[in-house]
């Protein structure tokens, strides 16, 4: 057992594929996106902490340990590890319900969230459960990114206008109770917030490469110190501790772990899905892979080992990845010099954090939050499939107006149905014959494919399941009833058919039963092996006979009319091939 684990763990460190090979070039190279990605970290990481309410100190805790612990297992060479809004969000809504924000209780479930996010994230890994994140699927994530973008920037509403507003994850909770106290703005707070807005817009545009959150922070502190914002009504961070966290065991308690088990696992999921998503656009980019089981390990230990130092959940960030690959970051080990940045912030530059004011760190949640809110990936998704970008929406609608785990549950529970439906609703094209071939093609796509009379030719598109086989039955039912066409033969091209369960066996005896009963014999043609073995050990084989299973279509139809060609002297066979001949082309004439 020992053993096996060994085996594991050494197959899950992913450093030892890559650190042979590294050398000064890679040193120089995340040296310098390392520490670029520190400084944009050092106010995110305050700003994200107060999403979740937690001290802002916590956020630079979640910026330390799991950036040290990613390299070790993580396989994506530019993501960077950290805490993130949706994340914080999350975190949030899944601890308010049981503690009070800010309370010595609230922290403890903080920390106990994070050890089991990255518990399970582990376990996952372990178990090779990589394909879970197909749970979460295109549509789910941007409508729970585009709803989860609202609440982020109107959470800070409070920070930013210098009121008292009650926490809420509803953002007409939030509105409402703004609105009520409009008179109770103050315009100083207002003022510093919507001029950090404008600074940190403004500032990217002109040039992406400048960490402008700091340099907004360190201008807003500064002339927080200098104009004395704090005793004209202005709330400032306060004292932040100084020094490295120290390890402490979190209070594990077994209610705890069951009432907190919805917000680990929705974390972990979400989480997950983020990191894959988000290193697969790098590894494309730069030609690498990424395994997405031992991205589940590398983020588990990352969060596993940070519960024990204070970090709340840390996960991959979309912006400050983008940096991190735009400054060049080579391997995963641009994380260490980011907590390298980190460490010497807890170590010496807390104090100077002081006389932050809040209503910049709200302004930096609010830009950073309305920046996730993505209408041409929604626009995109209504073009390619209005269906998915109708879930888009219901995941929003539902985040937004019930809840947040609530909402991804029941945009989970729409995919997972709008998948069912087209199950049950599969693609089943009329063929017809090609002319000058032995091809069958779509009729609806192709104009020159026509029909053989008296033959209906099928092919479905899906595999028969008990989601889909009375449908079947009843497609070919309705399609001869409702031409007012004389169909004799029904032949089903089965090359797209790649599963066959037992009630799509039985309900294929039942079509074949029902058709015989109108006269209409059923053929099938091009099984693959599986399908194939599946129909021999049932009763259809024996009841359709080994005479109705052909290669393709055309032998199929050639069997048919040499048949009634026997039983009444026609010549259907020979017309028939007259038309598969290749068609002559008329010459053109040449230039002399």
């Amino acid at each position: 057992m020992l053993q096996r684990a060994a085996e594991w763990m050494q197959h899950s460190l992913h450093i030892t594929e890559w650190a042979p090979d590294y050398d000064t070039d890679h040193l120089g190279a995340d040296a310098v996106a390392g520490l670029t990605v520190g400084v944009m970290l050092i106010p995110q990481a305050m700003a994200y902490a107060v999403i979740a309410g937690m001290p802002p100190i916590y956020g630079l805790y979640a910026s330390l340990v799991p950036p040290l612990i990613y390299p070790f297992f993580g396989t994506s060479r530019q993501l960077a590890m950290g805490p993130t809004a949706l994340d914080m969000l999350i975190l949030a809504a899944g601890l308010s319900a049981f503690a009070n924000v800010g309370s010595a209780s609230y922290l403890t479930l903080a920390l106990i969230v994070t050890a089991m996010v990255g518990a399970m994230q582990i376990a996952m890994g372990a178990m090779q459960l990589g394909f879970v994140a197909n749970l979460l699927s295109r549509p789910v994530i941007t409508g729970l990114t585009s709803a989860a973008a609202l609440i982020i920037g109107f959470s800070q509403l409070g920070n930013l206008l210098g009121i008292e507003l009650g926490g809420s994850q509803y953002v007409h909770v939030i509105l409402w109770q703004a609105a009520h106290q409009l008179s109770n703005v103050h315009m100083l707070s207002l003022g510093i917030g919507a001029t950090g807005i404008v600074f940190l817009v403004l500032i990217p545009k002109w040039n992406r490469m400048i960490p402008e959150a700091l340099i907004v922070v360190a201008l807003a502190t500064a002339a927080s110190y200098v104009f004395a914002f704090e005793s004209q009504g202005v709330e400032v961070v306060g004292t932040i501790p100084k020094g490295l966290p120290a390890p402490s065991l979190p209070d594990l308690g077994l209610g705890d772990l069951r009432t907190l088990l919805p917000a680990a696992l929705t974390l972990a999921l979400v989480q997950f899905m983020k990191n894959v998503s988000l290193g697969r656009v790098f590894a494309t980019r730069h030609r690498y892979t990424i395994d997405a089981n031992r991205e589940l390990v590398g983020m588990g230990a990352s969060n596993l080992v940070g519960a024990f130092f204070s970090a709340i959940p840390a996960s991959g960030s979309f912006s400050r990845s983008a940096v991190n690959d735009q400054a060049g970051a080579k391997t995963p080990l641009a994380n260490w010099f980011t907590a390298g940045v980190i460490a010497l912030t807890l170590l010496f530059l807390t104090p100077l954090f002081y006389y932050l004011p809040m209503p910049i760190l709200a302004a930096i949640i609010m830009v950073a939050g309305f920046g996730l809110i993505d209408v041409d990936e929604v626009v995109e998704l209504f073009r390619a499939r209005r269906r998915d970008g109708a879930i888009a929406l219901f995941t929003a609608v539902c985040v937004l107006f019930i809840g947040i785990q609530e909402g991804i549950l029941l945009g989970i529970g729409a995919s997972v149905v709008a998948v069912l439906y087209r199950i049950s609703r599969p693609n089943v094209a009329e063929l017809g014959h090609v002319p000058g071939t032995r091809l069958y093609r779509d009729r609806e796509r192709f104009e020159q494919a026509v029909r053989i009379k008296n033959i209906m030719v099928l092919r479905v598109d899906a595999a028969f399941s008990f989601a889909n086989a009375e449908y079947f039955k009843d497609f070919i039912l309705e399609k001869s009833e409702k031409e007012g066409r004389t169909v004799d033969v029904v032949v089903v091209d089965g090359t797209s058919i790649n599963d066959l369960d037992t009630t799509a066996i039985e309900a294929l005896e039942s079509t074949v039963e029902t058709l015989e009963e109108q006269g209409i014999e059923l053929h099938f043609t091009g099984l693959i092996g599986p399908v194939r073995e599946v129909v021999r050990r049932s009763g259809l084989y024996y009841l359709l006979g080994e005479e109705k299973f052909h290669m393709e279509p055309h032998d199929a139809v050639v069997q048919v009319l040499q048949r009634w060609d026997e039983e009444d002297g026609g010549e259907r066979v020979e017309r028939y091939f007259a038309k598969t001949a290749p068609q002559k082309k008329e010459a053109t004439p040449t230039a002399s």
